[in-house]
Parts: structure tokens; sequence; C-alpha cells
């Protein structure tokens, strides 16, 4: 049996944040701050867990193991600080988009525990991709325990190269938003094709869904799965082509990733 989860303080409870605390709490979690002003799910989890307002909210005497970071980028510079007193103690944790660890440790002190992570949202359905990175002062035993923080919403990689979570936040971070672009798209096609709009969006959705699961499912490449649906001279294959023009996705995806890239890393100044 796994060792109980340390006291969890948790800045920030919207959609990321909340799914995060929901699994850690179905991880045994017995103890959790989360520091929401405007309550509403995290409210609903008491008596496990305790909602404050603010930083000087927090109950005297509790000491978190870890610190999640879970409020917006541009929140950073007014919401981070009041947490230095936690350096020393406790891990830091930050799913903030574009946040460095030098920028983390300028606002938390030396002192401070660094893990910079981006997960996605199919986090609420435990389903979620997170990618890490755990700067140098970060013990093992911390990062075991984002580790296990981070399991609890689905599969966790680990990069040693911190520039690399600028991509992965353009790729996974981002990239369910695109997945639901291509079956809003369908959708609309379906539509315009003379398809009812019930049974647009029903195929629509579960075209996706159930691509996904065959992807997971499968130990061949995407390329290949592409291939085996795309029989010589047929429907997909004239679809494709429209597609697969220079000017189409391989262009428009490649130039998406960078812009979002790019984003990220100027999130950080």
């Amino acid at each position: 049996m796994s060792e109980p989860l340390p006291p969890i303080l948790l800045v920030g409870c919207g959609k990321m944040g909340g799914a995060m605390l929901s699994g850690w709490l179905e991880q045994g979690l017995e103890s959790a701050v989360a520091v929401d002003p405007k309550p509403g799910a995290s409210a609903a989890l008491a008596p496990r867990v305790t909602t404050v307002a603010d930083a000087a909210a927090i109950p005297d005497g509790f000491s978190p193991g870890a610190v999640v970071f879970a409020v917006k980028p541009q929140e950073a510079p007014a919401t981070v600080p009041l947490y230095a007193r936690f350096a020393g103690q406790a891990l830091f944790l930050t799913i903030m988009a574009g946040r460095t660890v030098a920028g983390m440790r300028t606002m938390l002190g030396g002192d401070a525990a660094i893990v910079r992570a981006m997960p996605n949202t199919p986090a609420a359905v435990r389903r979620g991709v997170t990618v890490g990175f755990a700067a140098p002062e970060v013990s093992a035993a911390q990062r075991a325990l984002a580790d296990r923080l981070l399991r609890a919403v689905g599969t966790v990689a680990w990069v040693e190269d911190e520039a690399l979570i600028d991509p992965v936040t353009a790729v996974s971070g981002g990239g369910p938003a695109y997945v639901f672009l291509l079956a809003e798209l369908l959708e609309a096609a379906a539509v315009e094709q003379g398809i009812p709009a019930d049974v647009a969006r029903l195929i629509a959705r579960q075209t996706v869904a159930g691509s996904g699961a065959l992807l997971e499912a499968s130990t061949e490449d995407a390329a290949v799965l592409r291939r085996n649906v795309t029989s010589p001279k047929g429907t997909t294959e004239r679809a494709l082509a429209v597609l697969m023009e220079q000017s189409a996705w391989p262009d428009l995806i490649s130039r998406a990733i960078a812009a979002a890239t790019s984003r990220s890393r100027e999130l950080a100044s």
C-alpha cells in the first residue's frame, strides 16, 4: 500500500486545479487547503478540503508537503510571492504556462524546490497527459511526490531540458482544443452535406473519440493507422489529398504549434 499523500496547498481551483484536487482525493488525500476566491467545486469537497479566499486566510499551523500553483500565468507576480514562506519545507509544483523555474525562484526565493509541469484538460476524466521538469534542487522524494500528484489525473513524462516545456504546452497543453475544433468542423461539414444536425454531432464526436481509443490501443504508428483507413482511389484518399496539401494541414499545424510555443515563451516575461 502506498504512503498517504501529505497535506496539499492548492492555489487556484478552476477547471484544471479542481480536476487535480478531485484526483488527489481519489488517491486518498486526507488534508488540503484550496485558495479559491470564488469557491465552487472546492467548497463541496469539505471536510477534507478547507477553502479559503486568499493566502492570509490559510489556517495557522497548516504545513503542506506541496504547494501547487494552478492560477493564470498573468496572475503569478501578484500571487506567487505570497507563498514564499513555505520555501525550504514544501515542494512547489507549477502548472502555469510559460512561467519558468528561474522566474518562479525570483518570486519564491533561492531555497524553493520547483517542478514545472504542463497537464491538459482530459485530466478531468483522468485521461490527461502531463510533462514535467524538475529543477536541480528538487530531491528524489519531492520529484516522486510530484509524479504521484500528476499521475492522479493521467499519464506523466519527464524531460531534462526545461525549454521543452514550451513546445509541450503548444502540443499537449493546447492539443485538446485542436481536437475539439476538428470535431466542431466535422460536424459543421456534415450538416453542409445535408446530414441532420443531431446525427452530424453524433458521428463527429464518436469518430474523434473512437479514433483516439483505437490510437491508444494500437502499437502501430499513427501514419500506419491512417493508411489502413485509406483505400486506393477511394473517398478517404480524395479527402486526404486536400488535407495533406503542403499549404493545408502540414503547414497549418506546424505554424500553429510554433505560434503557441512562442506565446508560451512570451508569458515568462
